[in-house]
């Protein structure tokens, strides 16, 4: 229970890490993927400039719920541009899992109250 308990000390996520860890969840990617990805997710909401990509993955290479892909994956990623790949590590899917179980929570519990906030 160890785990699960210092991976909600985390949360709520913002909702950038959020889509950030979403976008890493089926695969890795790079910077710019990360960007076109979140931005179609967030329905354009979220649009980063370079600068704060790059630092809000700074960050979570350094909480250690990201990594980058090295060795003989990155070389199969790797394309002509010799771009650094990213991925979700173990700790990171727990991370986003237990976002996702709390977010999911939170809108249970709204729809067993809806009947008392709309008419």
């Amino acid at each position: 229970m160890g785990v699960i308990k210092d991976t909600e000390a985390n949360l709520p996520l913002t909702e950038t890490t959020f889509y950030i860890l979403l976008s890493l969840a089926n695969e890795p990617r790079h910077g710019y993927k990360i960007m076109k990805d979140v931005n179609e997710l967030s329905e354009n909401r979220i649009l980063f400039s370079t600068g704060t990509l790059y630092g809000a993955l700074r960050r979570l290479l350094q909480k250690g719920w990201i990594e980058r892909v090295t060795g003989e994956q990155s070389e199969q990623l790797n394309d002509e541009r010799n771009r650094k790949f990213y991925a979700l590590t173990h700790l990171g899917k727990q991370v986003l899992n237990a976002e996702v179980h709390r977010l999911r929570k939170l809108v249970q519990l709204a729809g067993l109250r809806q009947s008392e906030i709309l008419p």
